[in-house]
This record gives C-alpha cells, sequence and structure tokens, in this order.
C-alpha cells in the first residue's frame, strides 16, 4: 500500500481532530476524502505526510513512517499554498524544480503547456486570475514527477475549462501508476476521479470504499416525478397499486431505473392519468454525502 492510516488518533489539548481512522490506498489510486470543515480532513493529510505526528496509531507513506519516506518521491499541495507573486509561471515552476536532482524533475516548459498557461507565460504569479493561479499550483506540485501526490482543493476557483484540464491531469497521473489522495468539497469531481471515496466527520471515518458501492447504498433511489393534469389524488386512486406516492402537488415513484420509465408512464395512460410533466433523477455522491452528514448529526 502507498498510503496507510492505522487507528490513527490526534488531538490538540482537549480537542480530538482524529478518533480512530483507519484506511489504505494503493498505487495508481485515486483516493478522495471529504468531509465538512473542521472534520479532520487537514489533519489526517498532515499525519498522512508526516507535517505532525499522531498522538496514537500508526501513519505510512510507501512503507515507511512518513518521516523515512523519501520526500522526492512524495509532493504535497495545500490548499493555503502562497508562492513567490513576482514570478512567471515558468520561473516559479523552475524555481521549485530547483529544490530537486535535475534528473528527477520534468520540463517548466510541458507542465506549463499541460496546465493550460502557455498564453500566460509573461503574466507574473500576483496578476493571474484565481483559476489560473490554481493550475499553476499543480503544475508546481508535479516538478518532482511523484510517485504519491496529496493534492487539497485542486480546483477551487478554476472555471469549467480549466477544472477539465486538471482533472484530465490527474486520471493521466493514475493511469501512469501515480497514487492520488485527493480532499475536495466538489463531489462530482470526486464521482468523475476517484476510485474509493471515505466521508470523515467529527475525526472519524463515516463510510469508505468503491465510489459507485457509496453511491448506491447510501444516496438513495431513483425518482420519477410525474405532475398530472387535474387531481394528483385521483390520480393516485386511479393507480390502485401503491407504487406512488405524492409530493408538491405531483406523483412520485421511487426506484424506478431509466429503462422502467416507460412502462411507468404507460401505467398511468392505462389507469386514464393525464399529465404535462415528466422528471427523472438519479440521485448521486452528493446526496449519499448529505444524508450521511445528516445521519451523524443526528445521532
Amino acid at each position: 500500500m502507498q498510503v496507510e492510516a492505522d487507528d490513527v488518533h490526534k488531538s490538540y489539548g482537549d480537542t480530538v481532530a482524529l478518533n480512530g481512522v483507519s484506511l489504505s490506498v494503493k498505487e495508481g489510486e485515486v483516493f478522495a476524502l471529504v468531509g465538512p470543515n473542521g472534520a479532520g480532513k487537514t489533519t489526517l493529510v498532515r499525519c498522512l505526510t508526516g507535517t505532525t505526528r499522531p498522538t496514537s496509531g500508526e501513519a505510512r507513506l510507501m512503507g515507511e513512517t512518513p518521516e523515512k519516506t523519501d520526500k522526492k518521491t512524495v509532493s504535497v499541495l495545500p490548499q493555503e499554498f502562497s508562492p513567490p507573486e513576482r514570478l512567471k509561471p515558468e520561473e516559479l515552476v523552475e524555481y521549485y524544480a530547483s529544490l530537486y536532482p535535475a534528473e528527477a524533475t520534468r520540463g517548466a516548459d510541458s507542465l506549463v503547456e499541460e496546465m493550460g498557461l502557455g498564453s500566460s507565460r509573461e503574466t507574473r504569479y500576483a496578476d493571474l486570475s484565481g483559476g489560473q493561479k490554481s493550475r499553476l499550483k499543480v503544475a508546481v506540485s508535479l516538478v518532482n514527477d511523484p510517485d504519491v501526490i496529496f493534492l487539497d482543493e485542486p480546483t477551487t476557483g478554476i472555471d469549467p475549462e480549466g477544472r477539465e484540464d486538471i482533472w484530465g491531469v490527474i486520471e493521466s497521473l493514475a493511469d501512469g501508476g501515480t497514487t492520488v489522495f485527493l480532499t475536495t468539497h466538489y463531489m462530482r469531481e470526486v464521482e468523475r476521479l476517484a476510485n474509493r471515496v471515505a466521508l470523515i466527520d467529527e475525526g472519524e471515518i463515516a463510510v469508505i470504499g468503491d465510489t459507485e458501492e457509496v453511491v448506491r447504498e447510501h444516496a438513495g433511489e431513483p425518482r420519477l416525478v410525474v405532475r398530472t393534469v387535474g387531481s394528483v389524488e385521483d390520480a393516485l386512486d386511479a393507480l390502485e397499486d401503491g407504487r406512488a406516492n405524492t409530493e408538491d402537488g405531483a406523483l412520485v415513484f421511487e426506484g424506478v431505473l431509466v429503462d422502467g420509465i416507460g412502462e411507468t408512464l404507460d401505467t398511468l395512460e392505462d389507469a386514464g392519468v393525464e399529465y404535462d410533466e415528466v422528471r427523472w433523477s438519479e440521485p448521486g455522491l452528493e446526496e449519499a454525502y448529505l444524508r450521511l452528514t445528516e445521519e451523524e448529526v443526528h445521532e
């Protein structure tokens, strides 16, 4: 395993930041950690990368304790990273590349192009847009061609085109065997990129598993909402099979898959129910996240 936490606890005085966290991430995997602000995400990343030590339990990075891991093979992009503002994109990448042996670094020119910053080569960091700054930060985190990379909210403030660029880079990294540990609040990002996901809340892992499985188990059923012509109660009585319920003046069918929509509408027509609006939705990771965090709050 490339990244491991074994019953990690971390306290700051009387404040418990992590309470028995265990997880593992294998080579070439994109692993996403999500959770509310203050849930323990940053503290866990710090324990995993050796920035801070657990109060108890053990963190391992590439089979070693984080303090013993060869730092040339690991990269960390913290959300609060603030590079020198006077430098231009290539200068900035070259500056951080100089911290590593030359043979272990990637070219500044190719990284700037890969991040879509070719047209901003002559612009100082201070004058870049928020999205361009985020792209450049990702470029800096790749200078040492890491085996394991930790990315904290890498697409915050980035426009959709830039987000797609960075997602493509992350996918390419994973395809090449790089392990990516991603923290994010953007559930679409997790669904697009992550093989597995963990939800941390109040310092504990609430759920961990394959991203699609977490959605299936915790997001709820697909829903077909049909707004009828005339009384929704009359429509409900006409069905007489208990398949539907009512909500906000519409018929709601729970658990209808996309290939079952036609059959459900045929049933309505056979019952003489007229309708003028049909909406089908399939819940995703965001719904799973909201359900899980709500459950934790009310336990």
